[in-house]
């Protein structure tokens, strides 16, 4: 499948596919949604603590870069899980301008691409992070996780990874009262969601999105 890489409304860049009509981040801006989707909703509930963190869609490595960033603004301690069926190449990698967009030390985000898939690599004092090279439909933690991000491409091009039986297993991965957030808000995901088990909330969405959903396992 092609695929070309775009600058998004705020100056960061993106990976978009011209064959589906859909890119890895909102065209509005992959940093801001970024910001808004997963640390404003999710990352920033859990302050002065040791969190696990499952990433459903890996791909640019840009939520797990600004989490590397945001941990320590709220004392966290991450053990940071990404999950990728399909990695993008090294020239695409190097293509993402997401370390001088933040004002961050592009070590990292290079060491972040660079280690080995299945092992866990100490990115940093509070940052773990753990690849995996896997289908989403393939996860099968139990009780490991605090928190969900769940960017998996959106319902229009796959709805098969927004289905009941992946949020099943999303709940299984979440320890009792861990939290999903994700940029989607389409009513027939959070009907799978809701008999996947979850309390949903819709949210205020990102720039170009007006809502958004959070999840929380309830028991």
């Amino acid at each position: 499948m092609r695929r070309e890489i775009i600058t998004t409304s705020d100056g960061s860049t993106s990976i978009r596919l011209p064959d589906w009509d859909e890119q890895y981040h909102s065209k509005h801006g992959a940093i801001q949604e970024a910001r808004h989707v997963f640390i404003q909703n999710g990352l920033a509930l859990f302050k002065n603590q040791s969190i696990r963190i499952l990433e459903i869609g890996f791909g640019t490595g840009l939520n797990a870069l600004i989490t590397f960033q945001e941990a320590r603004q709220y004392h966290l301690n991450v053990d940071y899980v990404g999950v990728e069926a399909y990695p993008i190449d090294d020239a695409e990698i190097l293509a993402m301008n997401y370390a001088s967009e933040l004002k961050i030390d592009p070590c990292f985000f290079e060491l972040m691409h660079r280690s080995s898939w299945h092992e866990p690599h100490s990115i940093a004092n509070h940052f773990q992070l753990t690849k995996r090279q896997q289908l989403f439909s393939e996860i099968d933690d139990i009780a490991d996780f605090d928190l969900i991000y769940f960017d998996a491409f959106g319902y229009r091009v796959q709805p098969e990874l927004w289905s009941e039986e992946i949020f099943k297993s999303m709940y299984r991965a979440l320890k009792p009262g861990g939290l999903l957030v994700t940029y989607a808000a389409r009513s027939v995901i959070k009907k799978n969601m809701v008999s996947a088990g979850f309390t949903v909330s819709k949210l205020p969405g990102p720039p170009g999105k007006r809502e958004m959903f959070r999840a929380v396992k309830s028991e």
